[in-house]
């Protein structure tokens, strides 16, 4: 698995508003930044293992930029630096909020996205023009 000096991002694969985030990523990732890798898939394990990352009971999307990992809202925050978009300037806003705080609403969304956005009975399969960008 090489992915350069990219970073990855682990998602939640069944869930709509993950993958609805995660191509939104897609579209304002102007640089080319980002790989993908759904938390269900075995790229993710292997990552999970090298990293020490429980992803059983993280509940959170993660950030891997080199060797650094990114977290709920940090894992946020950390995506939406690098992409260009008209709300970027709202996260930068976030970012000073406490961490306690921001990962408070984090949570409350995250255990609720199931029952508000509904989800897939498996991961999203990407479309050919965006197949590159997903670890396999």
């Amino acid at each position: 698995m090489v992915t350069g000096k990219k970073d990855i991002i682990l998602f939640d694969g069944i869930c709509n508003f993950c993958n609805s985030y995660i191509n939104y990523v897609i579209s304002h990732d102007e640089q080319n930044r980002f790989v993908f890798a759904s938390l269900q898939s075995d790229v993710a394990k292997e990552l999970s293992a090298v990293h020490q990352i429980d992803l059983q009971h993280l509940n959170s999307i993660v950030v891997i930029h080199n060797q650094k990992i990114f977290t709920r809202s940090d894992g946020i925050i950390h995506i939406g630096k690098h992409l260009k978009s008209k709300w970027s300037w709202v996260l930068l806003m976030i970012s000073f909020i406490p961490r306690f705080i921001r990962n408070y609403g984090y949570t409350l969304i995250a255990r609720r996205r199931y029952s508000w956005f509904g989800q897939m009975d498996s991961c999203m399969v990407p479309t050919q023009e965006i197949r590159d960008k997903f670890l396999t």
